[in-house]
């Protein structure tokens, strides 16, 4: 007992020792090692890549305190009377004027194009050193000037300073600082197997390399105005091509400020701006620039009715098109799920940011009966509290700011009274929302709708705005059909307790992307993002989004012990032309392939004896 209490005190002074070596020298070596090392990617350019530090003033109208000229009807509009190549900017939330802007002419798009070929003629060739340091230097700045891009998105779009926060400024850095840890290695030249020919593999390698497109176009949605101007423009820079932005005419007014920072960090480090370009233009003159024979790829982010306008543009000159469409997303709520209330805050976040305008929202919460009334009982409670307004301008808390515009007023109505009309309960909302402060102010109400089935308009139809839609499935089986049962297919969400039930649900659904007990989240961490079915085709985002925007070259060539020898490539005699003997050549030829791809060993080694032959 002695011996085993002295070996065991023993024991313990030697595990003192170990932690205190491990806590003073291991862990701060390790420390240094992933500083050093890990975090710099490469890190013999870390020093070359330093980011530049930036003053860039924001616009008056971004600013706290700014008391603009409010609009009022009918001249609450972006278009200007009388002037069609004019577009109106004003505040969403507030009625606010930001400013009167040009649209972008034809011929000075066709320039534009010139322009970006020309600078991306240089920057193809850029290393990758120089692509991290213009990301790195927009990511600093970013990250030391939140609150003025969050307003200046907030200005123009409406939302509140936290959906822009989340929405925009979060998932921009994502990608960013994504791309510049792993950007490089995905962009690497892949190395491949090569033939599978018992003689050609033993002589030739295989690599694809990845080279820049050119001049590629991103048309972007308004939803998200910083946020989908800089993801196209990001992953255009980094791999090496130039890019046109065309944005949406309801935001060009933050859009030509995010473009200016963009050329700002550019002129900075003595690249030339005209790699980043903005278009913005009505309708009548967008199926010019989806059809322009300079564009080498279009990415679009929009609705299915303007997807089919793009396409057959772009289809003119066969260029290459990632389309982003709309979802009908749902959330499905399996009985097992433990923490009901913490859930209940996820569908709220999920459905009511930015006012409902995401892509990625929640459009439909489908759940089993256990979990059905415990929510609407939380629902009908929350949905209530939600307070609206402007909270750049408003000293009040405010939780929901307002929609983008009122032209869809009218169809959300709609579709709420055809849901009231079959047999759902209208809990809260369903209307528009005159601000006592704001009363020009595009808000609507934030609307609980319950007991929805599918016969409703409201479960087919994207709703694109703040309305948490509840439908009752009575089980697993029937909620992955419901979940399946719209054209669309972009994004689904999944909560349980059951891993293996989870799991097993997920392979059911057709969408593009899953979240298992968690909210969208496939978007941030940088997968490829893309839907199926009416909902588009095609991915951006993660490694196949990078891989996109490139030409996939392929390479072969002799491996190096064959050129180290000498030995290449030659017609043999008996395949020359003129062909000598026909009978010889078909033995050759014949022999050859039993050679490389039988699996006999006998008869590769008669094949071997007759090339041996030549043929014969």
């Amino acid at each position: 007992m002695i011996f085993i209490d002295l070996k065991f005190q023993e024991w313990q002074w030697q595990y003192q020792i170990s932690t205190t070596f491990f806590v003073f020298v291991i862990l701060p070596t390790l420390l240094w090692i992933y500083a050093k090392y890990i975090t710099s990617s490469p890190n013999k350019y870390n020093k070359l890549e330093e980011p530049i530090k930036l003053v860039v003033p924001i616009p008056d109208e971004a600013k706290p305190h700014w008391k603009g000229k409010r609009l009022y009807p009918p001249n609450l509009t972006i278009r200007v009377p009388n002037e069609p190549n004019k577009i109106q900017s004003y505040c969403p939330a507030t009625g606010q004027y930001l400013g009167t802007f040009s649209a972008t002419s034809k011929e000075e798009m066709n320039q534009q194009i010139i322009n970006a070929k020309k600078a991306q003629n240089s920057w193809k060739n850029s290393n990758f050193s120089l692509r991290r340091q213009v990301l790195k230097t927009l990511s600093r700045y970013i990250l030391d000037n939140q609150q003025d891009i969050a307003r200046i998105a907030c200005r123009d779009s409406g939302k509140t300073k936290l959906d822009a926060s989340m929405g925009e400024i979060m998932v921009t850095l994502e990608k960013l600082n994504w791309i510049i840890a792993h950007g490089e290695r995905i962009l690497r030249p892949s190395q491949r197997p090569g033939p599978s020919n018992l003689l050609i593999g033993m002589m030739k390698n295989g690599e694809v390399r990845y080279e820049p497109l050119g001049v590629v176009a991103a048309l972007v949605s308004w939803n998200y105005p910083f946020h989908n101007l800089m993801g196209p423009i990001i992953a255009a820079l980094f791999t090496g091509n130039a890019i046109i932005i065309k944005c949406s005419e309801q935001v060009i007014w933050s859009s030509k400020w995010f473009i200016d920072l963009v050329r700002v960090v550019l002129r900075s480090l003595k690249i030339d701006e005209d790699l980043v370009q903005l278009c913005c233009c009505y309708p009548e003159d967008a199926d010019y620039f989806s059809s322009h024979p300079g564009l080498s790829h279009i990415t679009f982010i929009g609705s299915k009715p303007v997807a089919h306008k793009v396409v057959e543009s772009a289809a003119k000159e066969l260029t290459p098109c990632v389309v982003e469409l709309g979802g009908k997303d749902s959330l499905i709520v399996l009985d097992d799920i433990k923490d009901i209330k913490a859930l209940s805050s996820v569908i709220m976040r999920g459905t009511f940011q930015s006012a409902g305008q995401n892509c990625i929202g929640i459009e439909r919460v489908i759940c089993l009966p256990k979990s059905y009334e415990k929510l609407v009982e939380i629902f009908s409670e929350r949905v209530n509290q939600l307070r609206l307004g402007s909270d750049i301008d408003q000293l009040d808390e405010i939780d929901m700011g307002a929609m983008i515009s009122d032209n869809r007023f009218k169809q959300l109505e709609a579709l709420v009274e055809d849901a009231v009309s079959k047999g759902a309960r209208l809990i809260h909302g369903g209307k528009p929302y005159q601000h006592p402060n704001y009363p020009q102010g595009h808000y609507f109400e934030p609307t609980l709708l319950v007991d929805v089935d599918s016969s409703m308009r409201i479960f087919q139809e994207e709703v694109f705005g703040p309305v948490l839609t509840m439908i009752k499935a009575t089980d697993v089986d029937d909620a992955i059909n419901l979940a399946n049962g719209t054209e669309y297919g972009l994004g689904n969400s999944i909560f349980g307790s059951s891993f293996k039930q989870v799991n097993d649900i997920v392979n059911r659904l057709d969408s593009g992307n899953v979240a298992i007990n968690d909210f969208a989240t496939f978007y941030v961490a940088q997968l490829p993002f893309g839907g199926v079915k009416k909902s588009g085709y095609g991915k951006f985002g993660g490694e196949e989004g990078l891989l996109g925007l490139c030409v996939a070259k392929s390479v072969v060539m002799d491996k190096p012990l064959m050129r180290w020898f000498g030995v290449a490539t030659s017609i043999p005699p008996p395949i020359d032309y003129p062909i000598k003997d026909d009978k010889k050549a078909w033995g050759f030829v014949s022999s050859l392939n039993t050679a490389g791809y039988d699996s006999r060993v006998w008869e590769v080694v008669k094949a071997f004896k007759k090339l041996a032959k030549g043929g014969a």
